[in-house]
């Protein structure tokens, strides 16, 4: 079930939260979470359909696994207590590996051996690459001891709370559960309700209004690449920047309202990326929570502090190839990990070495490097993230034209695409100047203005939501 759609907002959002309320004013504060797990598990089901199943049975294990960690841990067994790690380590990426990654490692061993083994028939379970970071971070944070014993109802609740299930923000067990012991949680909050209408509808308008169109426009060229000239290229290719940058971090601020809508504070994952003057500082406002986990699950198990540079950056590179991975099953999701590390382990030895280059230098190089390697995200292969670069610093379109036949030929583009280019340039300036939803909800307190505000955003997000369109983050 996508959250931008009419059965979402009209039928399940007000029927989960009706129920919520009535069992909250009631007094039946467990009751009140297994009817919003079951409320989320049917969420799941909607867009998952038989993978609901392997969902339940996935959850389940790793929860009897963790507390069988916790209580190795209280005991002092040290040994048992790694061996159930490892072994719940092992299923979840098990699970993951198999669904996401045996075709590409049959294609890789036909193309090493000269076979012809078969692919396999695998859909890929809708969520799973996020659910199942939020287990592993369970389980470790057991392991570590920052997690005890927990009652089965509070670890759904926090495992499938659907508006953060499919797309993140991935959270922490230790960031969730006290919520749902504090002694409001069930109580209305009008403060709470208000904000999250207006981060939700603004979210929606990122993704209908901004998103949808610059993601249509730019996925029609990278389906044919060769029958698209320059200027497209370059469209395309920026579209598909700031069409990503609106359609997750509008998904993350639709899950932040409607997760306030339940007393429910989830964290902002979204910090003016594009705002950022190295790829460090990038990484640091990008998907936050999924840098945050990569630090402390992935660098942390590589890093040992005062080893050294190599190690350092060495731990860098690990970090960003297993984010490449994890994105999708393809080398040129690893090379696009592995280039992010390069240009990350740069940007921490100019830190390091007190090297600073003008701002708006710095800028244009970070935001250069954001749109290349986003070209190699969303290009299928490699050939295809190839093709796209030579198209786009081709000067066959514009041989012997001359800087004004250049300029005329730019102005008959933008007219004939006056409404794509426009969206493009609105999305650009909104990325580069514009506060951002932390921002702008910093100490909020209602006011008609935002009651308008959302009034807006939701009415024209409503009149354009005639067809449902996945988040792109879906497929990972």
């Amino acid at each position: 079930m996508i959250f931008s759609t009419y059965t979402f907002i009209f039928v399940f959002l007000p029927v989960t939260l009706l129920g919520y309320r009535i069992l909250g004013s009631l007094g039946w504060k467990n009751a009140a979470k297994l009817w919003l797990v079951l409320a989320s598990i049917a969420f799941y089901a909607k867009g998952s359909g038989t993978f609901v199943f392997l969902f339940i049975v996935d959850i389940l294990l790793n929860f009897a696994i963790g507390n069988l960690i916790a209580k190795a841990d209280k005991a002092g067994a040290i040994w048992r207590k790694r061996l159930l790690l490892t072994i719940g380590i092992a299923l979840n990426i098990g699970f993951l590996g198999y669904y996401k990654y045996a075709n590409f490692a049959i294609e890789n061993l036909n193309l090493l051996s000269g076979g012809a083994f078969p692919l396999l028939e695998i859909a890929l379970p809708l969520g799973i690459s996020f659910y199942t970071f939020q287990l592993i971070a369970f389980l470790v944070d057991c392991y570590r001891g920052r997690t005890k014993e927990t009652p089965i109802i509070d670890f759904l609740t926090f495992i499938t709370f659907f508006p953060q299930l499919i797309v993140g923000p991935i959270v922490h067990h230790e960031d969730m559960i006290p919520q749902y012991r504090e002694r409001n949680f069930l109580r209305f909050n009008g403060t709470n309700m208000m904000l999250g209408i207006f981060l939700f509808s603004m979210g929606c308008a990122k993704k209908i209004m901004l998103a949808d169109p610059l993601t249509g426009y730019a996925a029609s060229f990278y389906a044919n690449v060769g029958a698209g000239d320059t200027f497209t290229s370059w469209v395309a290719s920026l579209g598909y920047s700031i069409s990503y940058y609106f359609d997750l971090s509008g998904y993350a601020d639709m899950a932040l309202g409607l997760a306030l809508m339940f007393n429910i504070r989830l964290p902002h994952n979204f910090n003016s990326p594009y705002k950022a003057r190295n790829f460090r500082e990038y990484w640091q406002r990008w998907h936050m929570t999924l840098s945050k986990f990569l630090s402390d699950y992935v660098f942390r198990s590589f890093y040992r502090k005062g080893s050294g540079s190599f190690n350092f950056y060495f731990s860098v590179m690990m970090t960003f190839f297993v984010s490449g991975f994890w994105h999708g099953a393809g080398w040129q999701f690893i090379i696009w990990g592995l280039i992010n590390g390069v240009f990350v382990c740069m940007s921490h030895m100019m830190y390091r070495n007190k090297w600073q280059l003008p701002f708006a230098l710095a800028w244009t190089l970070t935001f250069a490097g954001v749109v290349g390697t986003r070209i190699l995200f969303v290009s299928d292969d490699m050939p295809e993230a190839w093709a796209v670069f030579r198209k786009m610093f081709s000067l066959q379109d514009f041989a012997g034209m001359g800087f004004g036949g250049f300029l005329e030929q730019a102005t008959i583009y933008a007219a004939n695409h006056a409404y794509i280019v426009a969206l493009l340039l609105i999305g650009m300036a909104i990325s580069f100047f514009a506060p951002n939803s932390s921002q702008l909800t910093n100490d909020f307190q209602p006011r008609i203005r935002h009651a308008v505000a959302a009034a807006f955003m939701l009415g024209i997000s409503l009149a354009q939501m005639t067809s449902v369109s996945n988040f792109l983050y879906f497929q990972f």
